[in-house]
């Protein structure tokens, strides 16, 4: 073999390595403006229509992905956090934290189906349970979730969590995952049963909020305020098997299973990119420069890019500049 064969064959190595390394690499793309200069909190995509849905003080603002600009806003609302999206009866359920209740739209036109009137106050996250066919809405300050029914459009049931609960996934067989902030834990809910399954105490994370979600290797990846840490948790028995470094004010966490990357979006103007190397095994790639306070994120599996809103504010304060709302778009 001559010396000038490995040499090439050395090269090419190198290249592909810079490649792959290059692609893991996030950066700024694009500012969407959007109206108005009221609060702000979960975005959503919904893959099938290729909308972003932009949670907005009462409304949402919606995106159309493939052209990255905005064509609706859906107003009527008092407070609104989520959105959780329901393609097959073609719906969206947001939840109106300030009306203690959930809106009902159709996702192509965009109007308002319903409102649900719910006996809990403070509705904040919302997820769809594709196996029980139920939107689940998590009630901050009644601590529990209420399940509503995605074709009678009525609640069916109420599930106290006996504490103040944060972002929620789904395996889609039968079991919702949720974050409980005030006690620094996980409680799993079975979605036959309609309970409790079981509790897992998150330590040392402190203040889970965001949470991602790999059914493959049956890990939860939930972001932690207080210790500004990602927790990787075994869903078999809600083992904490690592906790990584992050940005402080963690929101969002997302998981992208074709790359294996994660994403915690953080208050600090930073997010947190995350490789898997294996079920046990993860390191922090890459620490994104973004905006103060864009803590809410969406992440598109077509393009691979996330999504994270956020306004501008005075130096030194929590005011918001008027008109400066706008997403903020990141790509690989």
């Amino acid at each position: 073999m001559s010396k000038k064969f490995v040499l090439a064959v050395g090269l090419a190595l190198s290249s592909l390595a810079g490649q792959s390394l290059y692609a893991q690499q996030y950066s700024f793309d694009k500012k969407i403006s959007l109206p108005g200069d009221a609060g702000y909190d979960y975005m959503a995509i919904d893959e099938v229509n290729n909308h972003l849905f932009v949670s907005h003080g009462n409304s949402f603002n919606v995106v159309d992905l493939a052209t990255e600009q905005p064509i609706a806003t859906i107003d009527g609302m008092q407070g609104v956090h989520g959105i959780a999206i329901v393609n097959e009866v073609n719906k969206g359920f947001i939840s109106d934290g300030k009306a203690n209740a959930v809106v009902v739209i159709d996702l192509k036109t965009f109007k308002i189906i319903k409102t649900i009137a719910l006996p809990s106050t403070d509705e904040d996250a919302i997820i769809y349970d594709p196996y029980s066919k139920k939107v689940f809405v998590f009630n901050g300050d009644s601590k529990n979730t209420c399940v509503i029914d995605i074709n009678t459009l009525e609640l069916v049931k109420t599930i106290d969590l006996g504490g103040g609960p944060e972002f929620a996934v789904s395996d889609g067989h039968g079991l919702v995952y949720d974050n409980i902030e005030d006690l620094n834990s996980l409680k799993v809910i079975d979605t036959k049963t309609m309970t409790v399954k079981a509790t897992y105490p998150l330590s040392p994370c402190g203040g889970p909020t965001g949470l991602g979600f790999d059914p493959e290797h049956h890990r939860l990846f939930t972001g932690c305020r207080k210790n500004k840490g990602l927790s990787v948790v075994d869903t078999k028995d809600g083992k904490v098997i690592t906790t990584l470094p992050i940005g402080a004010g963690v929101d969002a966490v997302v998981y992208d299973a074709a790359d294996k990357l994660i994403f915690c979006s953080n208050g600090d103007a930073t997010t947190t990119i995350i490789k898997q190397e294996s079920a046990d095994n993860y390191s922090v790639i890459q620490t994104l420069a973004t905006q103060p306070r864009a803590k809410t994120m969406a992440f598109d599996k077509k393009t691979k890019k996330i999504y994270l809103s956020a306004p501008q504010f005075e130096p030194g304060t929590r005011k918001i500049v008027p008109g400066t709302f706008a997403v903020y778009v990141y790509k690989p």
